[in-house]
């Protein structure tokens, strides 16, 4: 889906192309991306670089167009494997052409337009938009981290009364997302830096480009707290389900322990020998009183040594 804005002044949607106007493109199909192929002249595998959800954040020029590539965050279905991940977002400049080129639909670009929109300033130039989709970005992953949060203390929570597996699986793709998180700020918090000094860089650019740090360093120290104190709740569980269980393959040896006294005495006195009891009355009484008194001495033992 393509969609033309006029940024000059308020943000809004054109029926067709304008010189500097921003061309927003979600979800491509190959139609969309073969018109701007041969509209614009676009190299091609810019767009194919941009359909990689493994690309990495980075500036390109080829023949007089710029591609820029940064990870914004996208949240998956519910039951994926890793609920919270990043995309890659594409913008490509050159001269009066300006296009941002997405293969998902994210809510964080339908809030940047909607932000936009609501300032009625709309951008002085596509420096301007590349830095304001840098800081929507940061605002964003700030925001899907308070989500992982509520997730990670909704899991402590559960963990609390009664360690499950699909609470521990929760917290380990959370691990899997906030993993995910570090990598794609660093490789943003790095790009900014370079695109400092390839783009014309203005006063008010620098006071932006100053906010977008300021909010990239947060979103970066942020996912860091988070991620350890997850690594550290899952130690801590991983102890508590070790411990559980050392608990338990002790009682059941001092109930093995208990239960193999009397059999030993059983045996002994049921094997076919001599023994001075076979004529007994009182035999079997004996080896079953015998049994009880030995059974009883080991569970006092164990209970005295805490072993039971």
């Amino acid at each position: 889906m393509k969609t033309y804005w006029n940024i000059n002044g308020n943000l809004n949607a054109i029926k067709e192309w304008q010189p500097n106007c921003w061309i927003q493109v979600t979800c491509p199909t190959e139609e969309d991306q073969q018109d701007l192929i041969e509209r614009f002249n676009i190299p091609d595998y810019f767009l194919s670089d941009i359909s990689d959800t493994d690309e990495r954040a980075r500036y390109e020029y080829d023949d007089g167009w710029m591609l820029i590539i940064l990870r914004i965050p996208y949240v998956k279905e519910v039951r994926s494997r890793t609920p919270y991940t990043t995309v890659p977002l594409g913008i490509i400049h050159k001269k009066d052409v300006t296009i941002t080129v997405c293969n998902f639909e994210t809510n964080m670009m339908i809030d940047f337009v909607s932000y936009q929109q609501k300032r009625r300033e709309g951008f002085t130039d596509y420096v301007d938009l590349i830095f304001r989709v840098f800081l929507s970005s940061a605002v964003w992953y700030l925001k899907r981290l308070k989500q992982i949060n509520t997730l990670i203390e909704k899991a402590k929570r559960n963990l609390d009364k009664g360690v499950n597996n699909e609470s521990l699986i929760g917290l380990s793709r959370l691990q899997d997302s906030l993993t995910y998180f570090i990598t794609s700020i660093r490789g943003n918090e790095n790009l900014l830096a370079k695109l400092k000094f390839k783009l014309q860089v203005d006063e008010l650019d620098a006071d932006l480009i100053e906010d977008v740090n300021i909010e990239m360093s947060q979103a970066r120290e942020t996912t860091s707290i988070y991620s350890d104190i997850l690594e550290s709740t899952m130690e801590t569980y991983s102890s508590i389900i070790n411990n559980n269980m050392n608990t338990v393959m002790r009682t059941l040896t001092s109930v093995s322990i208990i239960m193999m006294l009397p059999t030993l005495i059983s045996s002994l006195f049921g094997m076919n020998l001599v023994n001075g009891l076979e004529r007994n009355l009182w035999g079997f009484p004996i080896a079953i009183l015998l049994s009880f008194v030995v059974s009883g001495a080991s569970w006092w033992l164990l209970r005295h040594k805490r072993l039971l």
